[in-house]
């Protein structure tokens, strides 16, 4: 006996299924990431720091757009010192640290959200590594505490930080609380040297690397004793 032809329907209803499949969502996510990474190099953001702003955008119009650039920046894996040195350069200390982090928040929550919708059911399943494992429980469970220390010792690029956070369990508002809080002190370094780069021997030059050194530094060994942690479990 004959099986029915497929109807329209039953057509229309598996192509959705495959269209809308973990790893098919998996791979527009991995295409977005490209395009974006591609455009950033040709763009070339770090022209900031040299070429300076358009002149037309001034004042705190200028600032909520070099935000929202600066958010959609470092979802395209643009590095953050680069732009926070640039928040500096281009509006001094207090308006370019509050563009620098409000950037920074819609940058984490651009990524996590991405992350989440379009990577999270691919990528979850493949976490069975003993210290993924491990990693993800952290994240999980102890999410504002795991991503607090990850904003103030950065060990990690913040974009990676951003998408494996996403793959995790962890709540949206610890997430993004511990990110605006976690990065405020390096934010703060980077855009005091950006507005001080041109006197290089001022104290507030001074402070600010000696600050970025010392929390880079700090930043390996909580990676590496939590590394010897993970590993450990």
């Amino acid at each position: 006996m004959f099986e029915p032809a497929a109807t329209p329907d039953g057509l229309a209803a598996r192509c959705t299924r495959v269209l809308f499949s973990p790893w098919a969502r998996l791979g527009l996510l991995l295409a977005l990431l490209a395009c974006a990474a591609t455009a950033m190099l040709l763009w070339q953001p770090q022209r900031l720091l040299a070429d300076g702003w358009p002149p037309q955008l001034t004042g705190p119009t200028a600032a909520v757009v070099f935000a929202l650039a600066y958010g959609v920046c470092t979802t395209a894996f643009v590095p953050r010192p680069i732009l926070n040195l640039a928040a500096g350069a281009l509006f001094a200390d207090r308006l370019g640290l509050a563009a620098a982090l409000a950037g920074t928040v819609l940058g984490a929550g651009l990524a996590f959200g991405l992350g989440r919708l379009l990577g999270q059911d691919a990528l979850r399943p493949l976490l069975r590594a003993r210290w993924l494992a491990a990693a993800d429980r952290q994240l999980s469970e102890h999410g504002f505490r795991s991503m607090l220390a990850i904003r103030l010792f950065p060990g990690l690029p913040f974009c990676a930080s951003n998408y494996c956070a996403a793959v995790s369990r962890m709540g949206w508002l610890p997430y993004l609380l511990a990110t605006a809080l976690g990065s405020i002190p390096n934010t703060a370094a980077y855009v005091i040297a950006g507005a001080r780069a041109a006197a290089p021997t001022s104290p507030a030059f001074l402070i600010s690397m000696g600050f970025i050194a010392v929390s880079g530094l700090g930043g390996l060994i909580v990676a590496w004793c939590k590394r010897k942690a993970l590993r450990g479990r």
